[in-house]
């Protein structure tokens, strides 16, 4: 199947020119991790046979509708794809001070942020038919993405991406000597995640011989893809997600 290109994937949910409705093709789903609730969305594969299953892994405001049209975009593509849920079911923080403080409490007990991650993806694999999977997130969602990559703590997982994601590696970790693929969406004017940060991980990445790309576009600024923010470049998110869909059709 070749690749939509954005503005038409975009167009086929309603949202090109302008246009704002959006109704999902997919479906939440209500999942348990110990005691808790978490409320993901599920898009299954458009086509004969799903080609593989891309794991979203939300930004700093939970999951919402943009977790979900990307979540629909990628099924149009013939992924099975499962927007996962960090936060807890109704949990969706709206203010700066609340989306802060959600992500701190993850990024500072980074193992209940991978208990929580691999919950996400047994629980996409119950939804789906295949196995391999390639795990994306933006922004905070970046961030847990190199999180389990640097863990090795998932089974079959094919690739990582990082969509202007947190790129330092906390204190105390490293890199495993075997990783599978990544790919790293980087805005070159992003001034919360800086070219530090960059050139710091393709150092890391360098020493163990690793199999990345890193894709830095000029001018976008930290949140690119982000449809209807201040935000938003459109020349950015059209390259990235391209860069995307050439990297799943390179490793499931």
């Amino acid at each position: 199947m070749r690749p939509a290109s954005l503005p038409l994937a975009l167009a086929a949910l309603g949202l090109a020119n302008g246009a704002h409705a959006f109704t999902p093709a997919g479906s939440d789903t209500v999942y348990e991790v110990g005691d808790d609730s978490f409320e993901g969305y599920y898009s299954p594969a458009q086509g004969d046979e799903a080609r593989g299953t891309v794991l979203i892994v939300h930004d700093w405001s939970g999951l919402d509708d943009y977790e979900r049209r990307r979540a629909d975009m990628l099924a149009e593509q013939g992924f099975d794809a499962f927007a996962i849920d960090l936060f807890g079911q109704n949990i969706r923080p709206e203010s700066t001070e609340d989306r802060q403080e959600a992500t701190r409490e993850l990024y500072s007990d980074r193992e209940r942020m991978r208990e929580l991650t691999l919950a996400g993806l047994a629980e996409a694999r119950e939804q789906g038919d295949t196995e391999n999977v390639v795990i994306m997130g933006y922004c905070f969602g970046g961030a847990v993405a190199l999180e389990i990559a640097r863990s090795g703590e998932a089974e079959s997982v094919a690739g990582y991406t990082s969509f202007h994601g947190g790129l330092a590696t906390p204190e105390g970790q490293e890199w495993p000597d075997e990783v599978p693929p990544l790919l790293i969406a980087h805005g070159g004017a992003d001034s919360s995640v800086t070219m530090e940060d960059v050139g710091s991980l393709v150092e890391e990445l360098e020493a163990i011989e690793a199999t990345y790309t890193v894709e830095i576009y000029s001018g976008a600024p930290h949140g690119f893809t982000e449809f209807d923010s201040e935000s938003y470049q459109e020349r950015a998110d059209e390259a990235s997600w391209e860069a995307f869909l050439t990297f799943l059709e390179e490793t499931l």
